[in-house]
């Protein structure tokens, strides 16, 4: 990834090959590629290379700034894979989607050695929903390859985070954690212009608990970094609709969408990506500033 100083917003831009982020000017979207067989949304829909290079090219073709590609679940209560199956799963559909297009690729991932060989097979980016807390090796890892990270707020894992959504100062405690990952990040030799913050819906949060980081996202533009939330098809979605099909959250997904725009989101991990690249072209003329051209 080229690095450059910018001279329009807060953050440094990126640049990958031939696609340039430059932050502030309009809403960046993460197309969802789940590569696994019990993803609470769509999984098993992916679970072959072929099936899942042809989502990753309608994706594409929908709109998608960056694809997220993930071989472990990180549902409430999910398993954890072993990591030759996390690689297996992964690997031959980065390189594959790599032959076909420049598009950014960012690996969604907890572990070092994944995300050393995902951005060897092809990757740009590395999402670690721990933040860098379950692989001592991830931040030293991510700074040696030069990948840009994510770091996201999560505490327990994906078996256990549900149990664990006492919070005393919500927004102020998922602040100073994910402030700490930063300072981790930054000390493990990570450029501070490399890192996007995620407060993490759905992860050891209550449906309250959603609704009142999407409320209150503003807040995180304080950390100094490019700020990530990930509503699309969240149980909090289906609460507030009485819908239990996660597909069926479309229209739910769209208004917590614009909510995270309105705040300053500068980027949307979601599985609609037509539906919501008309929810931000729309949602940016409204908040974004310059507004975009008609």
């Amino acid at each position: 990834m080229d690095e450059a100083s910018s001279s329009q917003g807060a953050f440094s831009p990126w640049r990958f090959r031939d696609h340039t982020f430059t932050w502030g000017q309009r809403t960046y979207l993460m197309g969802v590629l789940n590569v696994t067989p019990d993803s609470f949304s769509d999984g098993g829909q992916y679970h072959s290379v072929e099936l899942a290079t042809q989502h990753a090219r309608q994706m594409i073709a929908d709109g998608a700034d960056i694809l997220d590609l993930g071989g472990q679940s990180t549902r409430p209560n999910a398993e954890v894979v072993s990591l030759d199956e996390e690689l297996n799963r992964i690997l031959p559909v980065i390189e594959k989607v790599r032959q076909e297009s420049s598009i950014p690729i960012s690996v969604d991932t907890t572990r070092a050695t994944v995300a050393r060989a995902a951005i060897a097979a092809g990757a740009d980016i590395v999402n670690d929903v721990s933040g860098g807390t379950f692989d001592p090796a991830m931040l030293a890892v991510v700074a040696e390859i030069e990948a840009p990270l994510m770091v996201m707020h999560l505490r327990g894992t994906p078996k256990t985070m549900q149990q664990l959504t006492h919070y005393d100062d919500l927004i102020g405690e998922i602040c100073q954690f994910l402030g700490d990952r930063v300072q981790a990040a930054l000390g493990a030799g990570i450029p501070q212009s490399r890192i996007v913050v995620d407060p993490g819906i759905g992860f050891a949060k209550t449906f309250e608990q959603n609704l009142e980081i999407l409320r209150q996202t503003s807040a995180f533009r304080s950390l100094g970094c490019p700020v990530l939330i990930g509503p699309s098809r969240k149980s909090f979605i289906g609460h507030i609709l009485q819908q239990p099909d996660p597909q069926q959250r479309v229209w739910g997904t769209a208004a917590a969408c614009c909510a995270a725009i309105a705040g300053g989101a500068d980027i949307l991990r979601v599985h609609d990506v037509a539906a919501m690249r008309d929810v931000c072209r729309v949602a940016d003329a409204l908040w974004r500033s310059p507004h975009p051209a008609a």
